[in-house]
């Protein structure tokens, strides 16, 4: 219908007089002795619920209207009018409520009292009928509206890399299995797994990273990017790792390492600032009510330039920091969070790119640097979580990626189509990732990152 509009629209003032229509679901309901009832509906098109007056002389008052409670879903058709009431620009005085749904309040488990966000991961398909749940999903989504305008507008192609793979890109071997065999014959058999068998003759997996096979399209259209879901096998029941997540990868052929610098800098400059742009409501509600002062935080993020350091500076730093942290700080070990963030919290007071780490700690794809001691490799961190982008320049020269991929016992013959892209009209290249949930955990101030994906898959954990 023409006349039917969201919440967020008829609660703006330049909606007063209109006639119109709303559909949504009621959070509250009181009644006024002054014979009609107030009703909070929010179609989760926005923060704010509009508030209808329905009267007492509508046909179904006392029958359904008075019989309303959270939950239940409606359509009231009426007319907008300023409102009188603090804090909300109109109120919807009802000609008309139709209910859709009922919500049993003896069973509904939404009533109106707090509940923690761990609770209501046990209701996920409900969780989104909150505030803070319902402006997360906002953020979400505007987040990925601006990764994806971001990278047209700097003319990168989007590439869908497969789900199912056979590379390990990262190395690290923690990658579920896809498998069509009979696990429990396997189990009785006690023999090895013929994979001649199994739908794709070979072992298969679900990909941790897009990242090698973007390579193979960078290196023929120049700028892509992926943006899709990736899966880590990691035994890891942490605040801030989920075995299912969304990844962002842009690659770029003719890019160095600076050039990958300047890229993520501008990128996440443009998503924050269209972020706090966009969803103005909901970052206030994240300000006040999740962590203080984050909208301030984010906007350094966005005005000031990313100050630049060596792995090996960044240890010098902490070695002679004066501070105490819980994981030794040497030079050839992987820096922790804690590391991060004092590094960008405390000692430059801003963002960060991290460059030039220890090959050792690398995958083999990162391009080797004059010294034979470290890679092209860069981290970005922020304040309040430390690396939020990991990317690296790629090893663009044959033989030194083939000495790489021996010494980290790879098969040339499984990386082979990997190979070839060295072999015919090799040229430099970089890319990065960020991971989606990453970033909106950090934008929101959520604390659990299973509180900013629809439904979290951890370990133990794989419920709807």
């Amino acid at each position: 219908m023409s006349d039917w509009i969201p919440v967020k629209q008829a609660r703006l003032a330049e909606s007063s007089g209109r006639p119109c229509e709303i559909r949504g679901w009621v959070r509250t309901r009181r009644d006024s002795k002054g014979g009609f009832s107030f009703i909070e509906i929010n179609d989760g098109s926005s923060l704010g619920n509009l508030q209808v007056v329905a009267p007492a002389e509508l046909d179904n008052y006392a029958g359904e209207i008075q019989r309303l409670t959270a939950g239940c879903s409606v359509v009231v058709r009426g007319e907008l009018q300023a409102s009188p009431a603090k804090g909300q620009a109109t109120e919807l005085h009802a000609s008309a409520v139709r209910v859709l749904g009922w919500a049993d309040p003896e069973t509904y488990p939404l009533q109106k009292k707090r509940h923690s966000f761990e609770k209501l991961r046990e209701w996920a398909h409900l969780r989104t009928r909150t505030n803070t749940l319902g402006a997360v999903m906002r953020v979400r989504d505007q987040i990925c509206q601006s990764i994806h305008r971001f990278f047209h507008e700097n003319g990168f192609l989007y590439v869908n890399t497969p789900i199912i793979t056979a590379s390990d890109c990262e190395g690290a071997g923690e990658m579920f299995r896809v498998t069509t065999l009979d696990l429990e014959r396997l189990a009785k058999s006690g023999g090895p797994v013929d994979f001649s068998f199994d739908f794709f003759d070979k072992p298969t997996f679900l990909t941790v990273s897009g990242q090698l096979e973007g390579e193979t399209y960078a290196t023929s259209l120049g700028r892509i990017y992926t943006f899709g879901p990736t899966f880590r096998a990691e035994n890891s029941n942490t605040s801030r790792h989920l075995a299912e997540f969304w990844m962002i990868e842009p690659e770029a052929a003719f890019f160095d390492l600076a050039d990958n610098m300047q890229l993520a800098e501008q990128f996440l400059k443009q998503v924050f600032s269209e972020c706090l742009q966009c969803c103005e409501e909901d970052m206030a509600f994240f300000d006040q009510r999740i962590e203080k002062g984050k909208i301030d935080q984010i906007r350094g993020v966005i005005d000031k330039p990313f100050e630049h350091m060596t792995y090996t500076e960044a240890i010098k730093v902490l070695e002679t920091s004066g501070q105490k942290f819980d994981y030794d700080i040497a030079w050839g070990s992987d820096l922790q969070a804690e590391h991060e963030r004092y590094l960008t919290e405390q000692h430059v007071g801003g963002p960060l790119i991290l460059t030039d780490y220890p090959s050792t700690i690398k995958p083999f794809y990162m391009r080797v640097s004059d010294d034979e001691k470290t890679v092209a490799a860069m981290d970005v961190l922020v304040p309040g979580v430390g690396e939020i982008i990991g990317g690296s320049q790629r090893e663009e020269r044959l033989d030194v990626l083939r000495k790489r991929m021996a010494e980290q016992s790879l098969s040339e013959d499984e990386y082979g189509w990997y190979v070839d892209l060295r072999k015919y009209g090799t040229v430099p290249h970089a890319g990065f990732g960020l991971g989606l949930e990453r970033a909106v955990q950090y934008v929101t101030g959520m604390a659990n990152i299973r509180d900013v994906i629809p439904f979290p898959r951890t370990p133990g954990s794989a419920e709807f």
